[in-house]
């Protein structure tokens, strides 16, 4: 034998023609599958481009409910309404604004995950709905992955720190230094879920100990920020800002990375050395889980279109909002990675909804 593989002896062999044929019929076998697996995946997108065709062509054929999970008059009420309005304008079907408050929440997202998931219910979720009540309520009568097809969010609210003026502090560098020099003495309201894990995660990334105290509901909670009874509240802008610039409060950083373009000269927790800080509430559209992704894709369509508008803009604007107008798929990665950032701060800080 002169050079070439110590196995090349067996190549002329009856066994070797034998492995040789195996291994062809084999590789027939391989392309013939891959071939029927191509064929099966292209007929099963032409069945459900096909199928959801007439669907798409049809829709919208009736009113549209918006299921708003917390009382009329809030923030996703008001911009419950403001895009329905628009909705109905655009589409030429009412859109009707179903207000089912309870459980921070939890009854009204309920309500829409077990709707008929054919795009005439739609919910408006919030980072409380679908971020934070996914570690705050250990069972959940709903996946908040799973049963939910996102849409698109709609506004995005980022908080402020503001203090009594008494507090000696004019900024977020000087608080974090007086909280470390007088541990457990500054209080911090909380009207809710969201501006509670707010506080929570600003003592965990500042390393501080703060009394966070409850409150029911977020009026209440900037009220006795004003009225001296604590120090501290992760308020709304749209709330605080009035009160800031009348003396009451005093400003000391916003929780978002990028300024307020309402309260610009108030500098950002990430600039005052907490850096990624972002703590606040967005709103966004969510239909159940199994409607179809052609009309998942119609309502983003539309909705990112009326938010983008430059009357919409200066609406929300004017509210304080932002204006994300995700895709869906971005607006599920964003749920996904709240749900994660708030599942630590919950179990760091004990925390579960009564």
């Amino acid at each position: 034998m002169k050079g070439g593989s110590p196995f090349d002896s067996r190549r002329d062999t009856p066994y070797a023609q034998g492995e040789r044929m195996s291994i062809v019929k084999l590789r027939h076998r391989q392309k013939g599958r891959s071939a029927m697996q191509r064929l099966l995946y292209m007929l099963t997108v032409a069945a459900t481009t096909a199928l959801a065709l007439p669907v798409l062509a049809q829709y919208p054929g009736k009113p549209i409910r918006i299921i708003v999970p917390f009382g009329a008059g809030g923030p996703s009420d008001l911009l419950a309404r403001t895009t329905g309005q628009k909705l109905t304008e655009a589409w030429g079907q009412q859109v009707l604004i179903d207000n089912r408050p309870g459980a921070n929440g939890v009854l009204g997202s309920e309500l829409a995950a077990k709707s008929a998931p054919d795009g005439y219910t739609l919910l408006m979720g919030t980072n409380g709905t679908h971020g934070m009540n996914a570690s705050l309520y250990p069972k959940l009568p709903y996946d908040t992955i799973k049963d939910f097809a996102p849409i698109t969010r709609i506004g995005l609210a980022p908080f402020v720190l503001v203090a009594h003026p008494s507090l000696p502090v004019r900024s977020v560098k000087e608080l974090i230094q007086l909280a470390r020099v007088r541990p457990g003495e500054i209080t911090s309201a909380s009207g809710g879920s969201p501006s509670q894990l707010a506080a929570e995660l600003f003592k965990r990334t500042a390393r501080i100990d703060v009394v966070v105290v409850p409150y029911k509901g977020n009026a209440p909670a900037v009220s006795a920020v004003i009225s001296g009874e604590v120090s501290l509240v992760f308020g709304g802008i749209a709330q605080s800002a009035p009160q800031v610039k009348a003396g009451r409060l005093r400003a000391l950083g916003v929780a978002s990375l990028q300024r307020s373009s309402v309260m610009p000269d108030v500098p950002t927790v990430t600039e005052s050395g907490l850096p990624g800080f972002e703590a606040g509430a967005w709103y966004g559209l969510l239909a159940p889980g199994a409607t179809p992704r052609a009309i998942v894709e119609r309502i983003n369509v539309e909705v990112v279109r009326i938010v983008r508008s430059a009357e919409m803009q200066q609406r929300l604007r004017s509210e304080a909002f932002e204006v994300p107008a995700d895709t869906p798929d971005q607006f599920a990665a964003v749920i996904r990675a709240e749900i994660a950032k708030w599942a630590n701060v919950v179990k760091e800080a004990g925390i579960r909804a009564n």
